[in-house]
């Protein structure tokens, strides 16, 4: 385990993926941002997605909005003193889960006609955007979209708060079981006369589930996926794809935390998790950690020179100066005292969680809101 920020450069320059995860309010977003601008002032095609429909990136970016396509930031805007290779290139994109699924259909339908069953269909237009795990599914895909056709050297992904960033983890798993599901086989089946051949339990359980919210809702969900007929070889393949993706050796994972316990816990959660899926912590970032005041001083020596100094103001007749710079050394002794507790508590945590490189931001004394903001960063995260 290394605490070296050459490190993180070291990981940007040689990943194709590096997915960010982590607790809310942890500086996640941030440390995408700062990943994906240093990657393209070391001469690389970077963009930055988020899942989280927040607007954190956009914020942090100055940009007023960003939209489902990638778009390329101005480089007068990330590189004003134009030091950065020729060929560097920054973009950035905000998941919209309705969009990729419409734009999803138009791609991959058979035909127009087909696309347009689809989009029509009352249930995909009220609720499919809004089910549980349709927003994994559509991350999934853009990602596999990045990937397959944007031509990026490096593709960083700012996942939703950690049991969500799981979910996205798995979506391609759990799409490849719904369409192995007896019951979404039985539903694509291209006719009334086949769902009535469908096994008695089928039956009823669609008669049941008609009684609660109406026949004519379950004839548009049936409408629904029995319109995606021929589609679902593509949704399986690019399933595939993503799974083998993830586990690439050019994908990285990079989990973000704070000194807070319940968001070392998480992240400790989150770690255990990906071992169950055969991947690991390739960087585990602590951030607003406390800032080591004392340079090379340790805290018993700043104690040290308290006392000495406290001696002096003894003898002296106008000791006031003096007792209060001996209650600046105690006090600067207890905030380095904290930071190496801290940074040791958290070095153990990273020796938990696997991490091959741990590395640690300060507390800063503003806001990430700006590029400049976002440099302050990246000089402790990446150098």
């Amino acid at each position: 385990m290394s605490a070296s920020n050459a490190n993180v450069g070291e990981l940007i320059d040689r990943s194709h993926v590096v997915v960010c995860c982590g607790t809310g309010g942890v500086g996640k977003t941030t440390a995408s941002a700062v990943l994906a601008l240093a990657a393209a002032r070391r001469g690389r095609n970077a963009v930055v997605v988020t899942i989280d429909p927040a607007k954190r990136l956009a914020d942090t970016l100055g940009l007023e909005e960003l939209g489902d396509t990638a778009r390329e930031i101005d480089r007068d805007r990330w590189d004003p003193s134009d030091t950065a290779p020729a060929e560097g290139r920054l973009s950035a994109l905000m998941l919209d889960t309705r969009a990729t699924f419409d734009g999803l259909v138009h791609k991959h339908a058979e035909s127009p006609e087909q696309a347009e069953r689809i989009l029509a269909n009352r249930f995909y237009r009220n609720i499919a955007g809004a089910l549980s795990g349709t927003q994994e599914y559509m991350a999934m895909e853009k990602l596999h979209e990045l990937h397959d056709e944007g031509g990026f050297d490096l593709i960083v992904v700012d996942t939703p708060p950690t049991r969500h960033a799981l979910d996205f983890l798995d979506a391609p798993a759990r799409l490849t079981r719904l369409l192995d599901n007896r019951i979404f086989r039985l539903l694509m089946m291209p006719t009334r006369r086949s769902l009535r051949l469908a096994s008695l339990a089928v039956q009823t359980f669609l008669r049941t589930v008609a009684k609660v919210i109406g026949s004519e809702v379950i004839d548009d969900i049936v409408a629904f996926f029995r319109a995606f007929e021929g589609m679902e070889h593509g949704f399986r393949e690019r399933a595939a794809n993503v799974t083998a993706l993830l586990a690439a050796p050019t994908t990285a994972f990079v989990l973000v935390t704070s000194p807070r316990r319940d968001a070392v816990g998480e992240a400790e959660f989150f770690a255990e998790r990906l071992r169950e899926s055969d991947l690991s912590v390739d960087v585990l970032i602590v951030n607003r950690v406390h800032p080591d005041f004392g340079g090379q001083r340790t805290p018993l020596e700043l104690r040290v020179r308290a006392v000495e100094i406290t001696e002096v103001a003894n003898r002296c007749d106008d000791s006031e100066a003096a007792v209060r710079l001996a209650l600046r050394y105690e006090n600067l002794a207890d905030y380095v005292s904290l930071g190496q507790h801290e940074r040791d508590e958290l070095a153990r945590a990273g020796d938990r969680i696997g991490a091959g490189v741990v590395t640690f931001v300060p507390s800063l004394a503003h806001d990430v809101f700006d590029i400049a903001a976002l440099d302050a960063v990246g000089r402790h995260l990446v150098g």
